[in-house]
């Protein structure tokens, strides 16, 4: 077992996730504000919505990459993939909860995340740079 993949994919995960969960938790708050700002017009607030929810996932795969490659790890296209289309899935499930005032996606959620992801860390060959 690759034990210290894990540990580096953990970290990565981990970080990433913290990203953009925050990410999307100011880019809503910033939506909401203009929503209120203009007032009674359709769809007030929508486009700072759809740049934030676009922003992290465009954002999860490339931080999951560059994490693993920052600490020199190679051979992460299933981490890349599965991470990124399973936070589409997570944080597209939990918009609601991310969208309230001081709102965020329940705790054990963003830990089955990270767990998922150090466990797909592990996934691919053992080839260090």
């Amino acid at each position: 077992m690759q034990y210290i993949r894990h540990a580096k994919g953990a970290l990565t995960v981990a970080t990433a996730t913290a990203a953009c969960h925050a990410l999307m938790s100011a880019g809503y708050t910033w939506a909401r504000d203009s929503g209120a700002a203009d007032g009674d017009t359709m769809f007030a607030g929508a486009f700072e919505f759809l740049l934030a929810t676009v922003a992290s996932w465009t954002f999860m795969p490339l931080l999951l990459w560059a994490g693993m490659w920052t600490m020199r790890e190679t051979g992460n296209a299933v981490l890349v993939l599965v991470g990124g289309l399973a936070w589409v899935g997570v944080s597209g499930y939990y918009t609601d909860d991310i969208d309230r005032a001081g709102g965020h996606m329940p705790i054990l959620v963003l830990v089955a995340y990270v767990l998922l992801g150090t466990g797909l860390a592990g996934v691919g060959p053992d080839r260090r740079r």
